[in-house]
């Protein structure tokens, strides 16, 4: 298991993540004043009560009452643990998570002897390509590069049964792992073989670098054309990308991702200084796929083959990316002139004309609406209807409000249908929309301690300012030890900021009320709040010395309590 995620490097994260460019990413925001304002992600709303507050970074959904830090929303709208929501802004502002370790002894790694196993299958295959000389020659003649084989680990499987099962399956244990790791295979009869044989091997890589699969190319006409690595501990063929861990070695943030469909394509395209280019494992483009994508860059290409089933697979990526819309996320779409593929393109036309191609790819609005209507007689009474009947479930999609409303007019203007019209066709059953949760009672009177729990939370710069006061340990009102800690958080950290005290509750039974607190806007200014802090902490401890006396007379010990 990796150790615990440092206290001080989430405080660095949350100090430099910029909230409204992380939700932004995922809904569409609009200034408002200080505050930037959008239609909530969480319940179906066509008023926008969603609020991102840059310099507090807090989100707050006045509808649904949805709040939390740039890490909270990436729990909830990724449906990501903690440690994975902390990776996935560390990965986007392009810094490594550190561990922590103890003085215990290191607790094995899970699935480390996969990887290990993994690891040794991969420099089998990379020594069997230098030998090869027909292997050689195929990846020659596919116009790859020295340079550019060894950057991706391109590697060769010798047309032989055995070759790593002979090398690395020294023992019954080990047998049972390679299986695992789906480089051995075992048939009805009980034996067993190498699964990739004869063919080109590309490596494909984790986050960390780590081997966790591979995929195979023939180099003849032999079937299947490509053979990946089966569903394994280490490796979900949906949640990965070939060339992400490559892509990643470019310095900065990439300003565009290029998702295509092969192995070739990719290291073709790379090997011709077009960077930042990626592949599908042999499935759809998923959820989770775009997910990680959308942590490293604002900007996604699509580029797919001109023939039947590059169409096929860029409308399925299309249908994924819907959700996406609208939002500070580009999204476009490429097909290559028929009977090109990424790779081939590259190699005859060059790169500058592939970026040229790749400058005129369509906007995911405008290939949603051009590809529907390659695929229905929008000039006859039934396609009008077959449209109607695949348009709608796939607008239902789109996020509400002026995208969706946008893309409605192009619908609208390809059937030549006035936007009444259009309406009544596409709005029959509209999804319920979930009652929203109450509304906090801000007008609720807070006691003393929640006020200065509300104020430090809000202005965590007047609270660091604030002297330690003697007498603050001996307050006794309910909430002063959550109080305290905020208060002395407050102090701890060089410049302190709202979301950085709330992660340090992360966890914490007390997270929801702090939260609550922080959607509440105070009554008392940025200028008011160290005046304020000062006379409500010196009214707490003449409410506390009164307790204590009058405790003293009564002969006990008055006991703390929660908030």
């Amino acid at each position: 298991m990796a150790g615990r995620i440092p206290k001080a490097f989430i405080d660095e994260l949350i100090a430099r993540a910029d909230i409204v460019e992380v939700v932004g990413a995922r809904v569409a925001l609009k200034r408002a004043g200080s505050n930037y304002k959008g239609l909530c992600p969480f319940h179906g709303e066509k008023t926008p009560s969603f609020t991102v507050s840059p310099s507090k970074g807090f989100y707050h959904c006045f509808g649904c009452s949805v709040h939390g830090t740039a890490i909270g929303f990436l729990m909830a709208y990724d449906n990501l643990e903690f440690p994975e929501a902390v990776e996935a802004l560390a990965e986007m502002m392009g810094l490594e998570v550190p561990r922590e370790t103890t003085g215990a002894p290191e607790r094995k790694e899970e699935n480390e002897d996969l990887y290990a196993l993994l690891r040794e299958a991969d420099q089998i295959y990379r020594a069997a390509l230098r030998s090869s000389e027909t292997a050689i020659a195929y990846v020659k003649k596919r116009g790859i590069d020295g340079p550019t084989a060894g950057r991706f680990g391109i590697g060769f499987a010798p047309n032989s049964w055995d070759t790593v099962l002979r090398a690395l399956g020294t023992s019954d244990d080990r047998i049972a792992k390679l299986t695992q790791a789906g480089l051995i295979v075992t048939n009805d009869t009980g034996r067993r073989y190498d699964r990739f044989r004869d063919r080109i091997m590309f490596p494909i890589r984790n986050a960390r670098g780590q081997v966790i699969g591979f995929g195979g190319r023939v180099m003849d006409s032999g079937e299947p054309k490509y053979l990946n690595s089966p569903e394994t501990p280490v490796f979900r063929k949906g949640h990965e990308l070939y060339g992400l861990f490559e892509a990643k070695q470019n310095p900065g943030r990439p300003k565009e991702i290029i998702v295509v469909e092969g192995y070739l394509d990719v290291a073709s395209l790379v090997q011709h200084g077009v960077e930042n280019v990626v592949a599908t494992l042999g499935t759809a483009t998923t959820t989770e796929n775009l997910r990680r994508l959308t942590r490293l860059t604002d900007k996604i290409l699509f580029c797919f083959d001109g023939d039947r089933a590059g169409r096929a697979a860029a409308w399925r990526a299309l249908e994924t990316a819907l959700p996406y819309g609208g939002g500070t996320l580009e999204l476009k779409f490429l097909l290559l002139p028929e009977g090109d593929d990424p790779d081939s393109f590259v190699r005859s036309q060059g790169p500058e004309a592939f970026r040229a191609l790749a400058g005129k790819a369509h906007p995911l609005s405008d290939f949603l609406v051009k590809e529907l209507a390659t695929r229905v007689d929008l000039k006859t009474v039934d396609g009008r209807s077959r449209f109607q009947a695949v348009a709608k479930p796939l607008l239902k999609r789109l996020p509400e409000g002026t995208y969706r409303a946008a893309v409605m007019d192009a619908f609208g203007s390809e059937l030549r249908l006035q936007p009444d019209v259009l309406n009544q066709m596409m709005s029959d059953e509209a999804p319920a929309t979930p009652p929203p949760r109450p509304v906090l009672a801000g007008g609720k009177r807070k006691t003393r301690v929640q006020h200065v729990i509300s104020l430090a939370l809000h202005y965590p710069e007047a609270a660091a300012r604030l002297d330690e006061p003697g007498f603050l340990e001996q307050l006794t009102q309910p909430g002063a030890d959550l109080m305290r800690a905020i208060l002395a958080l407050a102090r701890s950290l060089p410049a302190p900021t709202t979301a950085q005290l709330l992660e340090h509750f992360r966890g914490d039974p007390n997270l929801k009320h702090l939260e609550k607190l922080v959607a509440e806007e105070p009554l008392d200014g940025p200028e008011a709040a160290q005046q304020v802090l000062n006379d409500t902490l010196a009214l707490l401890a003449e409410e506390s010395r009164k307790a204590l006396a009058t405790a003293a007379i009564l002969g006990h010990k008055p006991e703390p309590q929660g908030v």
